[in-house]
């Protein structure tokens, strides 16, 4: 993507530093509440972050996109399912990772790097097979109003409650209770495979937003104002159509879709002002070091936690277990020592995103 554009670059490195941040508390039991996700319907500053990388891999699908020529379509539709398919894996073995402590016959499918890659991938494919502007805004909209006719109609007399969503009942049925998520007490998977539906359509409306930023380059006042007016619009008719399809992270429902979309829209012109126009990009540089290299450095925190937990002991307890109740619980409060262990694990990924910006490596997925 154009490496001009700091706000992108930025966005995609804040995004990345939250996402370790969230995932990896000293303690579930002590964390802040805004570090946490709504337990069902709402949406906390925790449940932004992920559907704002969604937006931002939309966004930069744009001007990798620029690439693209018309007679080399076949060559590029292979490009995007190599890469959906690359991703998906390291997703899987993610979750499979220690190898020893989980039996393949109940191995999680599906997961944050696994939902990247089906929006990624249909996305991109639909980018590509229906070029025309208007035909894509059609098909984002059509996708987003199924979804919630699919739900409504499928649901029973409560279509979106836990236990009778048609999202539930269906990866169920395909998958199996063994290979779903069940840390909402049932086996239900909140990145699982109906509901990444809506999030082909989350990337592609990201891939509009990426549209208008490459448009209105030349003016940057236009742009803001242009930015400013999406994102107001994605809220409000979210937060509208909360009222009959509650916004929703785990079932990633369309209201939330629109809703997410504009809240990271407006961050994105606040990024822009600050900057690409007003030039004060100094404290914008730690960002812009995890957004070079954004998923190798998210598989590398999770790989660091999982290793810290399945693999490296200290007197019969995990390594990360061991710090938190030795190092960082003692400082301040529990909670306060909690977010900073995570803050530590986010730390040191960074130094190792560092060294590859240093050296201009980037690890694409």
């Amino acid at each position: 993507m154009d490496k001009r554009i700091l706000s992108i670059d930025v966005l995609r490195g804040l995004t990345i530093f939250f996402m370790i941040v969230v995932n990896s508390p000293g303690s579930w039991s002590n964390v802040y509440a805004p570090l946490l996700h709504a337990k069902w319907h709402g949406c906390t500053p925790t449940d932004l972050v992920f559907p704002f990388f969604l937006f931002i891999v939309g966004v930069s699908m744009y001007f990798s996109f620029l690439k693209y020529k018309k007679e080399f379509r076949a060559q590029w539709i292979q490009k995007v399912i190599k890469r959906t398919a690359l991703i998906f894996l390291v997703g899987l073995l993610l979750n499979w990772f220690p190898f020893f402590n989980t039996h393949i016959s109940n191995l999680r499918i599906f997961g944050v790097l696994q939902r990247i890659a089906l929006a990624f991938g249909g996305a991109g494919l639909l980018i590509i097979l229906f070029r025309r502007q208007n035909l894509l805004i059609l098909i984002s909209a059509l996708i987003l109003l199924a979804y919630w006719g699919l739900l409504y109609a499928f649901g029973g007399e409560a279509p979106y409650a836990l236990e009778t969503n048609l999202c539930t009942q269906i990866d169920f049925w395909l998958l199996g209770e063994n290979h779903i998520y069940k840390g909402f007490g049932i086996p239900f998977d909140p990145e699982g495979l109906a509901s990444s539906l809506p999030g082909i359509a989350h990337v592609i409306i990201g891939y509009f937003i990426g549209l208008t930023i490459h448009t209105n380059a030349e003016n940057k006042q236009k742009l803001l104002y242009k930015l400013a007016s999406i994102g107001i619009l994605l809220v409000a008719l979210g937060q509208l159509w909360d009222n009959y399809f509650p916004i929703n992270k785990p079932l990633w429902t369309s209201s939330y879709v629109l809703y997410t979309i504009g809240l990271a829209t407006l961050l994105l012109t606040a990024l822009t002002y600050v900057l690409d126009i007003r030039k004060w990009i100094s404290w914008a540089y730690p960002f812009r070091v995890f957004g070079l290299n954004p998923l190798v450095s998210y598989v590398l925190s999770i790989l660091i936690i999982k290793v810290s937990i399945y693999i490296i002991k200290i007197d019969g307890t995990s390594l990360y277990g061991w710090l938190y109740t030795n190092v960082f619980i003692n400082v301040i409060d529990p909670k306060f020592g909690s977010f900073l262990q995570a803050f530590s694990l986010a730390t040191l990924v960074w130094v190792f995103a560092w060294l590859l910006y240093r050296k201009g490596k980037v690890i694409k997925l």
